[in-house]
């Protein structure tokens, strides 16, 4: 019996050889086409930059966004320093290098335990590399995952580092990635007069552009300090243009947890310029608005201070009534409708809100129409004219459709 046996799977193993061989090269190609087809952040396409690093001294502005997803999430900072460039010190924005810090919080100078580089933070009083921190430097690299709306504050940092880099003959490479807000523009365009570091620049809130698209139109526009222009290089995504979806694979900022928090941010984070909370202290920030009153609605959460995310949040341990908006589509496109009817619940007036509130919009417009009472159809038919320009310049910096 055995060798009949024997003899069965000797005449099997050809056909089982080959289905095997045809299910590997099937799944091989499976994931050769899914990585075609998917997103290829700048930071990911190595043959497109990795030659002119060599031999050269690199900074590089990165936080925990600063990763290659096909390479099982690789750390670019890693991935660099085992390609053999030499990277002689890593920036960090608002959050750090980890990306634990919450909103405003003090970001200190450290070194990274992984790797024994200096950290340099870029927030706080430090928002410009000064001279001496980039003297020894030859390229700046700028590779941080940005959300498309103008407040976001990475796009301020960048800003700076450009201007760092003209005023000190340093070129600087931007690692391109996709704008999860990137496929529309809306919202009022920041005035003149209402600069701050949450608006550098007359864009509107959601202003539809990537940060590498973002960072020509800053040199190209000159509003650089002085007017200079940075010697600048763009790694483009891959794949990706802006009605391309684009799910990120790492939340950019601790109180921006999911996809939906991203797509609700430019909504909602006009409550920080009011009396209302918009849910830091709960794991669903961003996405839910209220104030300690049952008139603001049916919905109630209680914000907590929470290590790495709120330490401090507006109405810390007080119950708040007001809505839910997780229920919302990920289709979400900018609106006023959640500001309009938590202002209208409020009975306050003036008293709704707070000194941040003008900073945030970049004009005091806003707040006067809809403290007139002015709808939300009638407020954004007022921003028309400086869209339409904003839209016909944006054209000269597009490098994806």
């Amino acid at each position: 019996m055995r060798p009949q046996n024997s003899m069965k799977q000797t005449k099997l193993s050809p056909f089982i050889y080959f289905l095997s061989l045809t299910l590997l090269i099937l799944s091989t190609s499976s994931l050769t086409m899914a990585r075609q087809n998917k997103p290829l952040p700048g930071a990911e396409r190595p043959e497109l930059y990795l030659e002119q690093l060599q031999g050269k001294r690199i900074g590089i502005v990165a936080n925990q966004t600063s990763i290659l997803t096909h390479s099982e999430n690789k750390h670019v900072v890693d991935f660099l320093l085992e390609k053999g460039v030499v990277v002689k010190k890593v920036f960090v924005p608002e959050h750090g290098f980890r990306g634990q810090a919450d909103a405003g919080e003090k970001v200190d100078n450290s070194v990274d335990a992984k790797t024994g580089l200096p950290i340099i933070s870029l927030y706080g009083n430090n928002k410009k590399p000064k001279p001496e921190q980039i003297q020894d430097l030859d390229i700046l690299i700028f590779d941080l995952q940005d959300v498309g709306v103008r407040f976001y504050t990475y796009i301020s940092t960048m800003h700076y580092l450009m201007e760092a880099a003209a005023e000190n003959g340093k070129k600087v490479i931007i690692f391109d990635r996709p704008n999860p807000n990137g496929s529309y523009i809306a919202g009022p365009v920041l005035k003149e007069g209402f600069e701050s570091f949450v608006g550098m620049h007359p864009i509107p809130v959601v202003h539809g552009l990537t940060v590498g698209e973002l960072a020509q139109m800053i040199n190209g526009e000159k509003w650089l300090k002085g007017g200079l222009k940075a010697d600048l290089e763009v790694i483009p995504v891959g794949n990706w243009n802006h009605s391309t979806p684009y799910n990120l694979p790492v939340k950019p900022s601790p109180n921006l947890p999911n996809d939906l928090s991203i797509k609700l941010y430019p909504s909602t984070c006009f409550f920080e310029g009011t009396i209302v909370s918009l849910g830091r202290g709960t794991h669903f920030p961003f996405q839910v608005y209220g104030y300690p009153d049952p008139k603001f609605g049916d919905f109630t959460f209680t914000p907590v201070s929470i290590d790495g995310m709120s330490k401090n949040p507006p109405h810390q341990d007080k119950k708040c009534f007001g809505v839910d908006l997780r229920g919302e589509s990920m289709m979400h496109e900018f609106t006023l409708k959640y500001l309009i009817d938590a202002y209208q619940k409020s009975g306050k007036g003036q008293a709704f809100f707070n000194n941040y509130f003008n900073t945030l919009a970049g004009t005091d417009q806003l707040k006067k129409m809809i403290m007139e009472g002015k709808t939300e159809a009638e407020i954004t038919a007022s921003w028309k004219v400086d869209l339409d320009k904003y839209k016909e310049l944006r054209t000269k910096y597009l490098i994806y459709n």
